[in-house]
């Protein structure tokens, strides 16, 4: 069961994805949430905290998750990097909404402390790759090493003009699909397309 400081910020990240941060008021996320307008300030104090809260929440469960992998012993670099990576397609899938803000806060630039949650995110993500990739060289699992910052740049470059393009992409495949069918397949294709791509930039030979 979640919180009702939880429920307000998923109410807020539905809001916010619809119809922007600006054009959202905090009487219509406490309505979505089903509480008092009052509770917002109790728990954040205002909605630009209660936007910089849902950042912190979201980017603590992933660095959270991608932290445990790394102390995994029972699986080499390969194994680790894809459980990263398609845990990671797994959120965009999963998080749509909060990956929206997260791409309107990249463009705008409005709010220092989303840059800073954004930056740390990067960064710890650049030193999980390079410790993947160095590991990986070192133990023989990969023959070839890219840079860290172009590889990062084609996973997250790719994942998110997939993303963004899934429903022009559907339309041109006129697919006889329902959208949530689609959506599967289109993910699932997503994840062996950035397989494949590692696989050639890593020198990776999959046994």
């Amino acid at each position: 069961m979640i919180s009702k400081e939880e429920n307000i910020l998923l109410a807020a990240e539905k809001l916010f994805a619809e119809k922007g941060f600006d054009a959202t008021s905090t009487r219509e996320i406490s309505a979505a949430a089903n509480v008092n307008v009052s509770m917002i300030s109790y728990y954040f104090g205002s909605k630009e905290q209660m936007l910089e809260k849902l950042f912190e929440y979201r980017m603590k469960e992933s660095t959270d998750f991608t932290k445990t992998i790394l102390h995994r012993e029972d699986l080499n670099e390969w194994e680790k990097l894809m459980m990263v990576v398609n845990s990671y397609i797994g959120r965009v899938e999963r998080l749509k909404d909060f990956y929206r803000i997260m791409q309107t806060e990249q463009i705008t630039n409005k709010n220092p402390q989303i840059n800073d949650f954004m930056k740390v995110s990067k960064l710890g993500f650049l030193k999980v790759y390079e410790e993947l990739l160095q590991n990986g060289s070192a133990n023989g699992v990969f023959t070839t090493i890219p840079h860290v910052e172009f590889l990062h740049a084609t996973i997250i470059g790719t994942v998110f003009y997939a993303f963004n393009g899934m429903n022009l992409y559907r339309e041109f495949n006129d697919k006889n699909l329902s959208p949530e069918e689609y959506k599967k397949t289109y993910f699932e294709n997503l994840r062996k397309h950035i397989k494949q791509l590692l696989k050639d930039l890593l020198g990776y030979d999959e046994k």
